[in-house]
């Protein structure tokens, strides 16, 4: 009896287990198809704007849940999204652009970040996926030749249209507070001199998994996109790019 109880509990967690992905799965590609569906079908373009359109079609998100910061964008491929920023780091880890739970989360900017003031480098998390949406296709630039057909990323915010070049990808982990002599990239936000600009660019291109034969000199601004990498304890996968001017 108390076998048939074990196992009528395990499939019964089972069956909940598997409808619960299920469901976040179908959610996941409902919130996609919708993100996707947003850029281009806003209901009005001031078309005697000089801003973009995507700028303004930002604004008009932006209205509906002011979290919303920016958009980003690596042609060809899945990453095409919002970004939010709330005061914290936990919130979009869990939920949507829409404020609504979900396990994928959001693309979000660092909390430490004032996007009103200058910055030398902007910070952005996403999870992987895989259905292959958030920031799955980042683990794709492990590959050389997929850096080669995808080199600029496309970010946007409410004041301007911008294009970043990559010039580096490494892998690097969450290191634990007694660790010392390890790069700390996601502590990098703002820096307060040269030195600390050229150490953190130094730092990118020395832990490069290839030489792309790119530099970023003191004042450009940077662009770095962080998410979880597998082959390691809590492991990341980075990629840091300069912006185009």
């Amino acid at each position: 009896m108390f076998i048939r109880l074990l196992c009528v509990l395990f499939f019964s967690v089972g069956i909940t287990y598997i409808a619960y992905q299920g469901y976040y799965n179908y959610k996941d590609k409902k919130d996609n198809r919708e993100i996707q569906n947003i850029v281009g079908n806003t209901e009005s373009i001031n078309q005697n704007s000089n801003k973009s359109d995507k700028i303004i079609e930002l604004e008009t998100l932006h209205k509906e849940n002011s979290d919303i910061i920016g958009w980003i964008e690596i042609e060809n491929t899945n990453i095409n999204y919002p970004v939010l920023q709330t005061n914290n780091n936990d919130f979009y880890l869990t939920h949507n652009y829409k404020k609504e739970y979900s396990p994928s989360g959001s693309l979000f900017l660092d909390k430490n970040f004032d996007l009103d003031k200058p910055s030398s480098n902007y910070l952005i998390y996403g999870h992987r996926n895989k259905n292959g949406l958030m920031f799955e296709d980042l683990i794709n630039y492990k590959d050389k030749n997929y850096y080669t057909e995808h080199p600029i990323i496309n970010f946007t915010t409410l004041k301007e249209d911008s294009e970043y070049e990559i010039i580096s990808v490494f892998l690097s982990r969450v290191y634990y507070k007694n660790e010392t002599n390890v790069f700390r990239y996601y502590f990098f936000v703002d820096a307060e001199n040269e030195q600390e600009y050229n150490n953190y660019v130094s730092n990118c291109l020395k832990s490069s998994l290839y030489d792309i034969g790119k530099n970023a000199e003191y004042g450009e601004q940077l662009l770095t996109l962080s998410t979880c990498e597998y082959s390691q304890e809590d492991g990341r996968l980075v990629v840091v790019a300069k912006k185009i001017e």
